[in-house]
């Protein structure tokens, strides 16, 4: 079947379409920066963590951690880099809108170009995140046993409010899917 495009549809907006769509698929992570929500771990984009970066869960644990001196001052070193590395990875980000604008301003975009400097951005963001991720897994290297507790626990249960989470949006979908829509 053959659809005939809209009159107003042109190789440009087609050619800003898909370098949009390329540039903030690829760049995801870059844009957001490291500590952001939706920064990951082990498991994929959300963290996870039950839906959460590292450092954001022992963030929340803190106050139940009962930091000694040391780790005290390993935590804030973490977390002022945790925010020099969003900066970064805002930075980064903006560089592939910048770049994206500028190529997408020709005549005849280079989209592969553009790919190619969403890939690099992605690889620049991943790089930030591990050293975050890093940072905080030395800290919970310090950690007692009781300490490690407190994490688990919090880890077990942000990983069963996310399972409940998931499981809730399947039951939606299946509805969803057996109304015809």
């Amino acid at each position: 079947m053959h659809r005939s495009l809209p009159s107003s549809f042109s190789a440009r907006r087609a050619a800003l379409a898909v370098a949009t769509v390329l540039s903030l698929t690829l760049a995801g992570g870059a844009l957001a920066g490291p500590g952001d929500p939706g920064f990951g771990g082990p498991g994929g984009h959300h963290g996870g963590f039950g839906g959460a970066p590292l450092e954001h869960v022992i963030a929340e644990a803190r106050t139940k951690l009962n930091l000694n001196t040391s780790q005290q001052l390993q935590f804030d070193q973490a977390v002022a880099n945790a925010k020099a590395a969003r900066e970064q990875g805002r930075a980064i980000g903006q560089t592939v809108r910048d770049a994206a604008r500028a190529e997408l301003a020709k005549p005849e975009p280079d989209l592969a170009g553009i790919a190619r400097t969403a890939d690099e951005a992605q690889a620049k963001g991943q790089a930030l995140r591990k050293q975050v991720r890093d940072e905080f897994l030395k800290l919970y290297g310090t950690f007692s046993a009781e300490q490690k507790a407190v994490v688990r626990d919090l880890l077990k249960s942000r990983m069963d409010r996310a399972e409940s989470f998931r499981e809730k949006m399947r039951e939606r979908m299946q509805q969803r899917g057996g109304q015809g829509g």
